[in-house]
C-alpha cells in the first residue's frame, strides 16, 4: 500500500469515529436538557400544588394566610424531596 492510499484510509477511520462521537454527545445533550426540565417541572409543580391546597382549605376554614403559607413550605419540601430522590436515581442509572 502506497503513503498516499494510507493516509487516506487512516483519515477516513478518523472522520467515521469522530461522526459517530458527535452522535453520542448530540444524544447526551438532548437527555440532560430533559432530565433538566423534568426536575425542575416537579420542583415546580410540588409547591404549585401545596399552595393551591393551601388557599382552598383556607378559604373553607377562613383561616386566610396560615393555611396558605404552611401548605406552601410542605409543597417545597415536597418538591426538594422530589428532586433528590429523582437526581439520585439518574446518577445511579448512569
Amino acid at each position: 500500500m502506497t503513503i498516499p492510499e494510507d493516509f487516506k484510509t487512516r483519515l477516513k477511520i478518523a472522520k467515521s469515529k469522530i461522526k459517530k462521537q458527535d452522535q453520542l454527545d448530540n444524544e447526551k445533550r438532548g437527555s440532560f436538557m430533559g432530565s433538566a426540565f423534568k426536575l425542575g417541572t416537579e420542583l415546580v409543580s410540588a409547591v404549585a400544588v401545596g399552595t393551591i391546597i393551601g388557599f382552598i382549605l383556607d378559604s373553607w376554614f377562613d383561616t386566610k394566610p396560615w393555611l396558605i403559607i404552611i401548605f406552601f413550605f410542605l409543597g417545597t419540601s415536597a418538591g426538594i424531596l422530589n428532586v433528590i430522590r429523582t437526581a439520585n436515581r439518574m446518577q445511579k442509572e448512569e
